[in-house]
């Protein structure tokens, strides 16, 4: 069963209790946490803090004149022999990807790793079209094979264990099984690289453009996206319109950033500065090449400046690897691309609050993410006013909201909440152990609080109230 095809709270309870899963994500976060740990160290990088202040920002001002920015990267694009396309959704994306195969009469693409073409599900279309794309980067590579979204912004297959990689390789290549990581890669390496030299189109992502000299920055630990955009005559790069950065000096703040947070090294393996077309007296490179920009409902963003630092996200997956909740329920129970706490405050910004109202709810509010954030995104207020949002506009439905209302009556009137109190002392049971809400028999309808509770328990009421026992020492006085 695909896993979109479980519903949310199956799928919740599938991942909890599958130990080998939560074994595996744990133990993957938990590496990056520990080299992201050492990398910003006060002793490795003395300036972190001052740099996150000033990536902050740099963001800021940028998102604050997009327009400005926009116009400039499209020129400058432009006089080094690009050409930038804009384009307000996914359907656009793909339609200006297929119109250019067909019309350059290529059928084999190759892409790396790119957030903003899974958000757009660009593969699929092309694949509707009878076009072959095909994923470059090793764990997307395997996610593609075996029909999976990315599980982690930074890690796509961060759930795998090399056994199942084993499994999906003999699966879909029909090659011998094989555990050991090295041979795997090795496997996978003989493939793709005939799909380089065949591909007439190569696709890449962008961390960064800068939109003062029109250059596009790819950083990876791979070579992949180095060989998808020079490789293929054709060079195709697509980034959200929130990727731009004003100058080349500013790049130097968010490498310094990027790489720490992300796997914990001061700098990728690569780093690539791609500006448009190669020149006629350079040997190698692309002999096109076009930056597709998407707005995709990022402009939706701008319009509230409380929640549009969201924007500044630089797709490091700090967050993903420090927060509670996605190291319990895992990256595909979350609904569209992005998981974690930035999925959780930018998937109802785009999509809408209405769709997946629970989802400024997965958060425990511990800060966490705000604390490891490189550019500062303060995630906990953002998800504050996303619940106000989804509260008022009533998507959590009118049992909730009685329920609510019920409880905010009580704990206003002291009387009732004193008599309350009381009931709930009186009737509560008291096992020897202490343990007694977890062993409540609880309706499907709350499977996730018990799952909740199955790891944590209330201590019974007291016999007596506070009130009371305060009662009775005065009368004793």
């Amino acid at each position: 069963m695909n896993p979109s095809d479980i519903p949310p709270d199956a799928a919740i309870h599938e991942t909890l209790g599958d130990p080998r899963l939560q074994t595996a994500i744990y133990t993957a976060t938990q590496r990056l946490i520990d080299h992201r740990k050492k990398a910003v160290a006060a002793d490795a990088l003395p300036a972190y803090q001052d740099l996150r202040a000033l990536a902050h920002r740099i963001k800021r001002h940028t998102i604050e004149h997009l327009d400005y920015y926009l116009e400039l990267v499209e020129s400058q694009v432009a006089a080094r022999g690009g050409k930038v396309v804009f384009c307000e959704d996914a359907n656009e994306v793909a339609d200006f990807v297929l119109n250019l195969a067909k019309e350059k009469g290529e059928r084999l693409i190759v892409k790396s790793k790119s957030m903003t073409t899974e958000e757009v599900h660009l593969n699929d279309r092309l694949e509707s079209h009878q076009l072959e794309a095909v994923e470059t980067d090793l764990g997307e590579y395997l996610l593609q094979l075996a029909h999976q979204r990315p599980y982690h912004i930074v890690a796509p297959a961060l759930h795998m264990t090399r056994y199942d990689v084993a499994d999906v390789l003999t699966k879909n290549l029909g090659v011998e099984r094989e555990v050991e990581p090295e041979k795997q890669t090795k496997i996978a390496r003989a493939t793709l690289r005939e799909k380089f030299l065949e591909a007439g189109i190569g696709i890449t992502g962008a961390n960064f453009v800068v939109a003062g000299s029109g250059a596009v920055v790819v950083v990876e630990n791979e070579g992949n996206a180095r060989l998808s955009s020079s490789a293929p005559r054709i060079h195709i790069a697509i980034a959200g319109i929130e990727k731009l950065i004003p100058s080349a000096k500013d790049l130097a703040v968010f490498l310094k950033l990027l790489g720490r947070s992300a796997t914990g090294q001061p700098l990728t393996v690569y780093t690539s500065f791609l500006s448009g077309p190669r020149r006629e007296n350079e040997p190698d490179g692309p002999k096109e090449f076009y930056l597709v920009l998407l707005d995709g409902g990022r402009t939706k963003l701008l319009a509230d400046p409380g929640k549009r630092e969201s924007l500044f996200c630089i797709r490091c997956g700090a967050c993903l690897n420090h927060c509670p909740v996605y190291r319990k329920i895992g990256g595909h129970n979350y609904p569209w691309v992005y998981s974690g706490p930035i999925g959780a405050i930018i998937t109802p910004q785009f999509h809408g609050i209405g769709k997946d109202p629970w989802l400024p709810f997965a958060s425990s509010l511990c800060g966490a993410c705000a604390e490891v954030c490189p550019v500062k995104i303060d995630i906990p207020k953002v998800l504050l006013k996303l619940r106000f949002e989804v509260t008022a506009s009533g998507a959590k439905g009118p049992g909730e909201r009685k329920a609510f209302s019920l409880w905010a009556a009580i704990m206003a009137r002291p009387k009732l909440f004193s008599l309350f109190g009381a009931i709930a002392a009186h009737f509560a049971p008291r096992p020897k152990n202490g343990a007694w809400i977890r062993k409540l028999s609880w309706p499907m309808n709350l499977a996730p609080l018990a799952a909740w509770l199955s790891q944590r328990d209330l201590p019974p009421p007291a016999a007596q109230s506070f009130r009371s026992q305060w009662k009775s020492r005065k009368a004793a006085r």
